[in-house]
């Protein structure tokens, strides 16, 4: 399971108005790379889901998952901040061992 703030998805409803992608889903997954050797990646998705795809639904927004990419964030929970200096959405990962400084990599 993962788990989207009341922050996280009102910032997101309002990003996808704003971006014309009202309706569409987030796609959440994980790539290797940044800092600390795995990233975090979210896009929206005007497909659907694909049949591996764990999916969830936050208030009506969509959240599609790879099966490879919930192995890593399984539990995960994001939120969106809006506090200086700390803007933007944030990852708290119960399965990181260890993130970067800015949040958006982890090792684990």
């Amino acid at each position: 399971m993962i788990t989207l703030t009341s922050n996280a998805v009102r910032e997101l409803k309002r990003m996808m108005e704003k971006d014309g992608k009202a309706g569409q889903a987030l796609r959440i997954g994980v790539k290797g790379g940044g800092c600390s050797g795995l990233s975090y990646v979210m896009n929206f998705d005007a497909g659907g889901p694909k049949e591996w795809d764990e999916v969830f639904d936050f208030d009506g927004l969509k959240v599609f998952v790879d099966k490879k990419s919930y192995l890593y964030v399984n539990g995960m929970e994001v939120e969106y901040s809006t506090e200086l200096p700390d803007v933007g959405f944030k990852f708290r990962n119960p399965n990181a061992a260890g993130s970067c400084g800015c949040g958006t990599s982890f090792s684990v």
